[in-house]
């Protein structure tokens, strides 16, 4: 079977472990689990706890708990809505691989993670995109996707908040959406990693699987919840879907490690701790981007309304790549080129990381600009 090399990752694999300061990075700052045991309000005797444990495979589909605790973070899911998976990458590709075959119909709103269109691609589907434009402030145009989903089109792939952008589809969107979804008997796959992170009141976006009888939530420990090195992710949605799942995952997962399930367990019963630390780093973090863009005459963006990332548009006379590779050899910044998203001329910012290492980025990258 053939898929496309993986542009985003490939650059991460290339460059992650030679640069000096990372804004690429797409998670909010990694926690330790020191400092997750402090915002839980534990300590290192809790440890103790884990000695005993048996490293068995455990509950093949999450243990009750952990799927009682994801469950909580939607507004109509029960355990039985919930299955885990190796993070929200392994919960897409179980959701594509236990929907789409050869012929179906598959609308992914683009640019967002690849695996929404390469994998279904790969498996021989009429993968037809519809593009955010930067006009729209990042937000679908409906009419551009009301015209691309079909009567008997299988699946429309969104990404809320959309990565790189950070635009925010809100619930009266959704609502919309649905409605076009259901027109066509349409599942939609809403790919929520970055769910948690919004700019303003609560952080929380709207989760498509609690508004439509044939929608389907991904997410994971990793963005929101600074958790990424768990590789723990979860798809929740109808009992029925998350059987067929089942049975793909039989194939290339049986269960999440056994750790990874305890601390993921954790985390998520003191949620509202965790996500408040990550409310704290991205709102203050923004912030510091938007008075630098505004002193920036070379940059520009539309600001984002959630997730970690914003994508910038550059005003230089060379390739997204090369102005990346450049950055890297002149100051040992990294950013992610527009181009390994289909989006040229611009670059991705993650701006979620410590806010040190943004300032000083920021900083080293105004210089490189003013030498262009």
């Amino acid at each position: 079977m053939y898929i496309e090399p993986f542009g985003v990752e490939q650059w991460m694999n290339e460059w992650e472990t030679k640069c000096a300061l990372n804004l690429a990075e797409t998670c909010v700052e990694s926690l330790t689990i020191e400092e997750l045991l402090q915002i839980s309000g534990k300590n290192d005797t809790d440890l103790s706890d884990l000695l005993s444990m048996k490293m068995t495979y455990g509950d093949i589909e999450g243990s009750p708990r952990l799927r009682q605790a994801i469950a909580h973070t939607y507004a109509q899911q029960t355990p039985a809505n919930i299955i885990t998976t190796h993070g929200t990458i392994g919960a897409n590709m179980l959701v594509h691989k236990a929907l789409v075959s050869q012929g179906d119909r598959v609308v992914a709103v683009v640019p967002t993670y690849q695996q929404h269109y390469s994998i279904p691609a790969s498996i021989g589907a009429d993968v037809q995109a519809v593009q955010l434009r930067e006009e729209d402030g990042w937000l679908p145009n409906l009419d551009l996707l009301r015209a691309a989903v079909t009567p008997g089109t299988k699946l429309i792939a969104l990404n809320n908040p959309n990565n790189p952008t950070g635009a925010l589809i809100d619930r009266d969107m959704l609502l919309q959406i649905v409605e076009i979804a259901r027109a066509a008997d349409a599942w939609i796959l809403c790919d929520e990693v970055y769910r948690g992170t919004d700019q303003s009141g609560d952080g929380i976006t709207a989760s498509i699987a609690d508004l439509y009888e044939k929608g389907i939530s991904t997410a994971s420990m990793s963005k929101a919840y600074s958790l990424a090195g768990l590789r723990l992710g979860w798809v929740a949605g109808p009992e029925a879907l998350i059987h067929e799942i089942a049975i793909h995952r039989d194939y290339d997962t049986i269960s999440v490690g056994m750790l990874d399930d305890h601390f993921a367990t954790i985390a998520l019963e003191n949620r509202h701790a965790v996500l408040e630390r990550s409310h704290a780093i991205t709102r203050e973090n923004i912030a510091i981007v938007e008075r630098w863009i505004a002193k920036e005459p070379r940059m520009s963006w539309v600001k984002p309304q959630s997730g970690t990332t914003a994508l910038l548009k550059y005003d230089l006379p060379m390739t997204s790549r090369a102005f990346c590779v450049a950055l890297l050899e002149d100051c040992g910044v990294m950013l992610t080129p527009g181009s390994a998203l289909n989006m040229e001329g611009y670059v991705r910012l993650g701006f979620a990381n410590n806010t040190n290492v943004l300032r000083e980025g920021l900083e080293k990258l105004s210089n490189f600009l003013a030498r262009q």
